[in-house]
């Protein structure tokens, strides 16, 4: 883990006035896909219960005019959001900032949320470093729950095998008792996708943008988020994941505390065993410090489709062969 990472001349050299262009030249930043997709509530404490039933009523028919009425019970549990925190630190020397034309603070902080956003969906959709107190990642839980679907291979020209697998995803959520509301796939699907018809010839993938300026790409009719951060999890290697189709309301992200900046002027930077990296106010630095706090969970609730709970989940995914 990284502690005595630093903004210096070498990083911000590209900034420091010359003849140059005033423009300076960078991707577009990249938003968190579940955010996007998932339910997401303002959390006003730490943890947030959220009580999920457990087991249905049943009801019975009575035997004659006089016959009795049975009883039956309905049980709750409890799910938790525990908000956990995102948060990095950007230090600058002083004289850096003096020397460098450019709004550097405004630079930094979009690049940030975007990191920020990467490592949100990195946690929840794969896994990747996730806090041990939020729901399990969606990889993983439907993986256990049996709702993966593998790609299969492309014959000649004909993409319908791809359309095949994106309706057994489908398929798997609904035969669980949930509707397919939303698919998140990584940028590289969209190859996969583009030659996608219907035996009508219509698209199956309509990119956003193609019914107006600001619509929203989707995929049988239902939204398409992509990202095209680089998650660690997907590259083309045999059980990476491709796209995730999914009931994205049955999903939860709690906001405890939105993005926020500070800047530290008198502070020390140290390492994990305690030792002093960076003394800001000694040094003539100062530091930006950003964090972010957020909860995850999918309670899962029993429903009439399917009441095993090691077999329901109201997710797929479509890995790679």
């Amino acid at each position: 883990m990284p502690y005595n990472s630093l903004t210096s001349d070498t990083q911000a050299g590209a900034l420091i006035p010359e003849d140059a262009a005033r423009d300076i030249i960078k991707g577009v930043t990249v938003k968190s896909a579940a955010l996007q997709l998932f339910a997401h509530r303002k959390m006003s404490r730490l943890q947030q219960r959220l009580p999920c039933i457990s087991a249905l009523p049943t009801a019975y028919f009575v035997n004659g005019r006089t016959g009795l009425k049975q009883t039956t019970s309905v049980s709750w549990t409890n799910k938790y959001l525990n908000a956990e925190e995102i948060a990095v630190i950007v230090p600058i020397p002083e004289s850096l900032l003096d020397d460098v034309d450019y709004n550097l603070e405004g630079e930094i902080r979009p690049l940030v949320e975007e990191a920020i956003a990467v490592c949100l969906d990195d946690a929840i959709f794969f896994g990747t470093n996730k806090p041990t107190t939020w729901g399990t990642d969606i990889m993983t839980a439907a993986s256990t729950a049996s709702q993966t679907v593998t790609l299969e291979a492309k014959v000649g020209n004909d993409s319908t095998d791809v359309a095949d697998n994106l309706n057994a995803m489908m398929e798997l959520v609904e035969e669980d008792g949930y509707d397919v509301n939303g698919f998140w796939c990584h940028v590289a699907m969209k190859g996969k996708l583009r030659g996608l018809r219907t035996t009508g010839g219509e698209f199956i993938f309509i990119p956003s943008g193609a019914a107006g300026i600001g619509s929203q790409a989707t995929v049988f009719g239902e939204k398409a988020v992509f990202s095209k951060a680089g998650f660690t999890s997907f590259g083309e290697d045999s059980g990476d994941v491709l796209a995730i189709c999914g009931d994205w309301k049955q999903g939860l992200i709690g906001i405890r505390d939105d993005i926020t900046m500070k800047k530290l002027t008198e502070a020390v930077i140290t390492d994990d065993e305690g030792k002093i990296v960076y003394n800001l106010a000694q040094q003539d630095m100062v530091a930006l410090r950003f964090t972010f706090r957020a909860a995850f969970e999918v309670p899962n609730p029993i429903n009439r489709m399917n009441q095993d709970a090691t077999t329901r989940y109201p997710f797929a995914t479509l890995l790679h062969a």
